[in-house]
């Protein structure tokens, strides 16, 4: 990040919000391990979320947090 606050991308240029959410998921892999992604998947279908649960179930929650996990 610069001084000023704002972030640049690998090219030097300011950064889309899609590569900050890849680095920003690319750090918490790195920091706490693949296996984090499936797990706060789980949690995330036990509890919050009442809507999308309710919409989706809880197994929505379990597939997202394996497909972030295996990237």
């Amino acid at each position: 990040m610069a001084a000023d606050g704002s972030s640049y991308g690998s090219d030097g240029g300011k950064m889309s919000r899609a590569e900050a959410g890849r680095k920003g998921g690319r750090t918490t892999k790195s920091r706490y391990g693949e296996d984090h992604f499936g797990r706060i998947g789980k949690i995330g279908g036990k509890k919050g979320g009442e809507t999308t649960k309710l919409r989706y179930g809880s197994e929505f929650y379990q597939k997202i947090g394996r497909l972030g996990g295996s990237k």
